[in-house]
C-alpha cells in the first residue's frame, strides 16, 4: 500500500539538467568505492607513491625485479631496446575496471541486468579503440547499449515460440553487443577521444592562463541550484581521472568538492546570524565539513542570497591556492568531506590542499560576516527573523525532492501551527503480512537513504526487535523481493514500478518521519504474535 501527499513538480531547463545530472551521478556514485580503491593503490604503489612497487604499480624492468607470477607487457627504453614491464594494478583498473563498472551501472539503470551486459560489451569497443581512459565513452555506450537492446526485445515480445526464448535472448544481446563494440571501436571512440582532448586542452588553457578559479562563478551557484552533478560527474571526473593517469593527480577533483566555502558560510552564521539560522549553523558546519553533505548549507545561502558571493569568492580562492601550489587529488573525493579530501590527496599536495580549504573557508567567512553584519539591524526588525523554513523549502524545490538532512533544520524551526503540515506524509500501514526486510530507496542509494536506514535501524534495535533487516539502495537497483520500501514521496511511483509486490511508505524526510513510529509499532505487534 502506498499513500502520498500531492507534490508539485516543476519543469523547464533547470529540471531537465537536474535529471541529467542525477542520471550521471547515478552511474558514478555507486562505483565511488572502486575509484577510492584505485586512488589508494595509485597513491601507494606508483613510482612517485608512498610505497613504490614496480609489480603492483606497473613500472620497472620485470627481468630486474625477477617476479614471475605477474602479468607483463613489453616496454621500450629510451635507447630503443625493449624489456618486459609489469602491467600492475593501476593501469588496468583505470583503463578497464572503472569504465566498465560505470557502463554496467548505466546499462542496469536503463534495462536491468540485460541492459548492463550489452552496455558493457559496447563500452569495451570504445575502451580498446582509444588511448585514453574512456569514462565519457562508458557514460554514453552503457545506457545506449541498454536502450537499444530494450527496443530490440520489444520487436519480438510475445512472438517467440515456447522453448526458444533463451536462444533468441542470448543471441540477440550477443549480436547487438558485438556490433556496438565494433561501431564503438571504429566510429565512436575517435569522436569521444577528440572531444576529451578538446576539453583537456580547454582546461589546461584555463590553468595556464590562471583563469581556472573563474569556474567557481558557475560551480558555486550551480551547487545551490543542484545543477552541479552534470558538470562534476560529466566533465570534472572523467577529465580528472585522465589527468591522474598522465600526471599522478588532478586539481579538477577539488573544484566542487572543497568543503571550505560551505564551512566559512556556516561559521559566519554561527557567530553573526540570528534566530534559528544562528542556533543550527554550528551543527550544520560539523555535518558539512566532516560528513561531506554540502547541501546542508544551501538554505543559509538562499535565506541571504547575497552570500552566494561568499561561496563564489571562497571557491575561487580555494582553486587559486591549488593552482598556485600545483596540488591535486588522486581520485574523486566523495562525499566532499575533509576526511575524503585528505584521503585522496597526492603525497606532494597536502600543503596546497589544506591551505586551499583554510583559505576558502576564511574568505567565505569574511564575506558572509560582512553581509550579515551590514543587514543585521534590518533583519532583527523582521518578523520571524532567522527562520529558515522558506529557504529550506526553496532548497528542496531546487533539488526537486525532499532532503532528509534539511528536514532536521526545518523540524527545529517549524512554528507550532505548521507541525501537522510537516508531519502529513502517509496514512497508517495496513498490510497484514510480516515484514522481514526493509529498504530505504533514493536516487543514488547513498546519503539521505543511508541516514534514514540508520535512524530506523537504531529505533528497531532500541525496541528489542530482531530478525528484521534495514538497508539502503538506489531505486534503479531495487528488486521485487522486499517487504517494505520507504521512499521520499516524490520517488514513490518509481519505487512502485520496481517493487510492485512490496508495501510502500512515502515520507517527507528520512530523518524524523512520524511514519517510523508506525513501522516500529507494527514490528512490535508482529514480534509479539510470533
Amino acid at each position: 500500500m502506498t499513500t502520498a501527499s500531492e507534490t508539485k513538480t516543476g519543469g523547464g531547463a533547470r529540471v531537465r539538467v537536474q535529471r541529467f545530472g542525477t542520471f550521471l551521478s547515478g552511474m558514478v556514485m555507486p562505483n565511488i568505492p572502486a575509484f577510492i580503491a584505485w586512488g589508494l593503490i595509485t597513491s601507494l604503489f606508483i613510482a612517485t607513491g608512498w610505497l613504490p612497487n614496480g609489480i603492483l604499480g606497473g613500472f620497472g624492468n620485470a627481468d630486474a625485479i625477477g617476479w614471475t607470477g605477474a602479468a607483463t607487457a613489453l616496454a621500450q627504453a629510451d635507447d630503443g631496446t625493449t624489456f618486459p614491464q609489469y602491467v600492475g594494478l593501476v593501469g588496468p583498473m583505470i583503463t578497464y575496471l572503472l569504465p566498465l563498472l560505470i557502463a554496467n551501472t548505466g546499462g542496469r539503470m536503463v534495462y536491468g541486468a540485460r541492459g548492463g551486459v550489452v552496455g558493457t560489451i559496447a563500452t569495451m569497443g570504445v575502451i580498446v579503440g582509444a588511448d585514453i581512459p574512456m569514462f565519457i565513452g562508458a557514460m554514453i555506450m552503457g545506457p545506449l547499449g541498454a536502450w537499444l537492446i530494450k527496443q530490440v526485445d520489444r520487436i519480438w515480445a510475445g512472438k517467440i515460440k515456447a522453448g526458444f526464448e533463451m536462444l533468441v535472448d542470448n543471441f540477440s544481446a550477443g549480436i547487438l553487443g558485438g556490433l556496438l563494440a565494433i561501431a564503438g571501436f571504429f566510429g565512436i571512440a575517435p569522436v569521444i577521444q577528440g572531444l576529451s582532448k578538446a576539453l583537456e586542452v580547454g582546461v589546461d588553457w584555463l590553468i595556464t592562463a590562471g583563469l581556472l578559479p573563474l569556474a567557481s562563478l558557475l560551480v558555486e551557484p550551480g551547487k545551490v541550484l543542484f545543477l552541479n552533478n552534470a558538470i562534476n560527474h560529466g566533465v570534472f571526473t572523467p577529465l580528472g581521472v585522465q589527468q591522474v593517469a598522465e600526471q599522478g593527480k588532478s586539481i579538477l577533483f577539488l573544484i566542487e568538492a572543497n568543503p571550505g566555502p560551505g564551512l566559512g558560510i556556516l561559521l559566519a552564521f554561527s557567530i553573526f546570524g540570528i534566530g534559528l539560522a544562528k542556533a543550527s549553523a554550528p551543527g550544520a558546519a560539523i555535518i558539512q565539513f566532516f560528513g561531506g553533505i554540502h547541501e546542508i548549507y544551501f538554505p543559509y545561502v538562499l535565506s541571504k542570497p547575497m552570500t552566494i558571493l561568499a561561496a563564489i569568492a571562497g571557491g575561487a580562492t580555494g582553486v587559486f591556492v591549488n593552482v598556485l601550489f600545483n596540488s591535486g587529488l588522486r581520485a574523486p573525493a566523495s562525499p566532499g568531506s575533509i576526511i575524503a579530501v585528505l584521503a585522496q590527496t597526492a603525497p606532494d599536495s597536502y600543503v596546497g590542499v589544506i591551505l586551499s580549504v583554510i583559505a576558502a573557508a576564511a574568505v567565505s567567512f569574511i564575506v558572509t560576516a560582512v553581509i550579515l553584519r551590514a543587514s543585521r539591524r534590518r533583519d532583527l526588525e523582521k518578523e520571524g527573523a532567522g527562520d529558515l523554513s522558506a529557504a529550506i523549502a526553496q532548497t528542496q524545490a531546487n533539488k526537486g525532492k525532499e532532503s532528509s538532512v534539511l528536514a532536521n533544520l526545518r523540524a527545529e524551526g517549524v512554528p507550532a501551527g505548521d507541525a501537522e503540515a510537516v508531519a502529513e506524509e502517509t496514512s497508517l500501514l495496513t498490510d497484514t503480512r510480516p515484514i522481514r526486510n526493509i529498504v530505504f530507496a533514493c536516487d543514488a542509494g547513498m546519503g539521505s537513504s543511508a541516514m534514514g536506514a540508520s535512524v530506523l535501524r537504531n529505533r528497531i534495535k532500541k525496541a528489542g526487535i530482531e530478525g528484521v533487516t534495514v538497508v539502503n539502495k538506489a531505486i534503479a537497483n531495487l528488486d521485487d523481493d522486499v517487504d517494505l520500501v520507504i521512499t521520499q514521496r516524490e520517488l514513490t511511483p518509481r519505487a512502485q514500478e520496481r517493487t510492485p509486490s512490496a508495501e510502500h511508505v512515502s515520507v517527507d524526510n528520512f530523518m524524523n518521519s512520524p511514519r517510523y513510529d508506525e513501522v516500529v509499532e507494527k514490528l512490535k505487534e508482529q514480534s509479539a504474535a510470533e
